[in-house]
């Protein structure tokens, strides 16, 4: 790993801790989420409204690959 990519890497996690404190109840409902929802056959729904009120709306059902693919990115976490 070269010095850009750790640098890169330092910004990321100081982002990370400012998302965090700026939004406290986010990492919580993904928390209660990840330990009680994620599972084949779910349905995540996201839904993002504009400062002006233009609505964006989307939803995924999850698959087998998509559960091994949170769970490799829990790991990473840890």
């Amino acid at each position: 790993m070269d010095f850009r990519q750790i640098a890169m890497i330092q910004k990321l996690k100081s982002d990370m801790n400012l998302f965090r404190a700026n939004h406290p109840k986010f990492p919580m409902f993904l928390k209660a989420v990840s330990q009680d929802a994620i599972e084949e056959g779910s349905i995540i729904e996201i839904s993002v409204t504009t400062p002006e009120g233009k609505k964006y709306c989307t939803n995924v059902k999850l698959k087998a690959d998509d559960i091994a693919l949170f769970e490799s990115l829990k790991s990473i976490q840890r």
